[in-house]
């Protein structure tokens, strides 16, 4: 593969809030799938696909500008999708995505039960903003795109006035949620298992300002990291208590598991008073420490033989709506080992699981409404230098197939009462519910669609003058590619005109697309 896609970068100072940043080019950028993701070393925005690579159930497939390919797995997916990114014609990548809770179920017992939709994506952008220190720093391969974000990076920017609407939490789905917390009680009882985390799912049927939610949500959370993305179908704005896993550049793995949870209070003496309880309840300490043990477990196995580190043991965080225990458990990767290898180590967090994981999983399907998908799985970034940070899917919401929704869970042991958990997931939805920020009505569809913006779209891609490009000039001989022509289908159909963009190859000219465009547009 001899020719490698390089960025092209640009370093600004900046006094605008970050936060403000991405959410500016979230709306930007509000049609394309883009990922906003709040690191510990601050914010990154990412847009657009030089290349991509899914997980899928039976082989891992990547797409870019050199072509696609695809692998076969058998009993794990992670070395293959560790030589396809290997594979990527890109110099300096970093990837974002994210990973669906039954992932975990891959190559094994429940193998079967999966469908064949992507249970991890990754996406190398085209476009990629990263703040932090007063510094934004923009990379991209189009110098015109990169200049224009640099505008807007530096412009005016100022936080609207919102008004959120208050999601009631309590009862959606409670009478089910306490069946199934009194059935797993009496299994972990019988000596089934030791700890199951359970679920339960609020719907919404009004829609939600996404960007504004995350603004509003990250000023009133303390989160672990934070998120905001539309990708591939899925789009959700959460405030991530925990990280599933984090490697950093001196292959230092840490995990962070969260269990035992109670309200937080406005009032300081009560919240005292609560956070005492805690720290007292055997129930919440057994819980949070045999999440410990599991995680200490997890990476020693995966370090040996250098054992694992526990630190800051059980105390006490607040998160959002909620304070928790928590502690951090630190490893070291081995030489033969990489940052692959101790995600599917953690993957998926104790916490969001159970004890055992695999008995866990069984329980889960059995008395959860439908598959979990995003929620307590992960969204993540990797980079080519071996890092990778991964966020665990909690205290979100979630937007996908005209359904919006929030889901929680809580942690059941032999100690757990269907009452006190019901209770448990109320005070952790109440950590987004509450900050849920009204949208406006959906947008009627395109009636006709401009040629002129057309243009300019195909030009941005080519990194071309819009006047430079003929009507009916093949555009595929101009060296648009078949991924990007994806990306075009995909960004145009979001407008209201849903295109296919194997109709697009199939006359690959502005003018035949713009008449097409019409064409749908037409259409009852």
């Amino acid at each position: 593969m001899s020719h490698r896609t390089r960025y092209h970068k640009l370093v600004v100072p900046t006094s605008n809030d970050p936060l403000l940043v991405v959410a500016a080019l979230a709306r930007k950028f509000g049609t394309e799938d883009h990922v906003v993701y709040e690191g510990p070393q601050g914010y990154a925005f990412a847009v657009g696909r030089l290349a991509d690579v899914a997980v899928h159930r039976d082989a891992v497939r990547a797409r870019h500008r050199g072509g696609e390919s695809h692998e076969f797995w058998a009993s794990s997916p992670y070395p293959a999708l560790q030589r396809a990114l290997d594979g990527l014609p890109v110099e300096e990548w970093r990837a974002y995505g994210t990973a669906d809770f039954e992932l975990s179920y891959a190559g094994g017992e429940l193998h079967d039960t999966l469908d064949d939709r992507p249970l991890l994506r990754l996406v190398v952008p085209e476009l990629e903003v990263t703040l932090h220190d007063g510094v934004a720093e923009i990379r991209g391969i189009d110098r015109h795109r990169l200049h224009r974000v640099a505008d807007l990076v530096l412009g005016p920017m100022t936080e609207p006035d919102v008004e959120t609407a208050p999601v009631p939490v309590e009862e959606a789905g409670a009478a089910d949620y306490e069946k199934a917390v009194d059935h797993t009680v009496r299994a972990i009882n019988e000596g089934k298992l030791q700890k199951v985390i359970l679920s339960r799912v609020v719907p919404l049927s009004w829609e939600v300002d996404l960007v504004a939610t995350y603004v509003e949500g990250r000023r009133n959370n303390t989160p672990a990291r934070s998120f905001l993305l539309r990708l591939d179908g899925i789009e959700a704005a959460g405030f991530s208590p925990e990280i599933v896993v984090s490697v950093d550049s001196s292959r230092q793995v840490i995990a962070q598991p969260l269990a035992g949870t109670r309200a937080l209070h406005p009032d300081a003496e009560e919240n005292a008073r609560v956070r005492e309880g805690l720290l007292a309840d055997s129930k919440e300490i057994y819980e949070h420490a045999i999440s410990v043990k599991i995680a200490y477990d997890e990476l020693a196995a995966l370090s040996a033989p250098t054992p694992p580190v526990v630190s800051d043991f059980m105390v006490v965080k607040e998160r959002g709506s909620v304070q928790h225990l928590g502690s951090e458990v630190r490893a070291e990767l081995p030489p033969d080992k990489g940052a692959w290898d101790a995600f599917a180590t953690l993957f998926p967090a104790v916490t969001a699981s159970g004890i055992p994981k695999d008995v866990a999983y069984h329980y889960i399907r059995e008395y959860e409404p439908g598959d979990r998908r995003l929620y307590a799985g992960a969204v993540l970034t990797v980079g080519q230098d071996g890092t990778l940070d991964a966020a665990l899917v909690l205290r979100t919401v979630f937007r996908a197939e005209n359904r919006t929704w929030l889901r929680a869970g809580a942690g059941i042991v032999a100690q757990s009462t269907a009452e006190r958990e019901l209770e448990e997931t109320s005070e952790k939805l109440r950590s987004i519910a509450v900050h849920a920020v009204p949208g406006p009505a959906p947008a009627p569809a395109l009636t006709a669609f401009s040629r002129a913006e057309m243009r300019r779209d195909v030009a941005d891609l080519l990194g071309a003058a819009p006047e430079e490009m003929a009507d009916d000039e093949n555009l595929i001989m101009l060296g648009l590619s078949s991924l990007e022509v994806m990306t075009l289908a995909s960004r145009w159909s979001s407008s209201g005109v849903v295109v296919r963009y194997t109709d697009l190859l199939e006359q690959p000219t502005i003018s035949h697309w713009s008449s097409l465009m019409e064409d749908l547009a037409a259409r009852p």
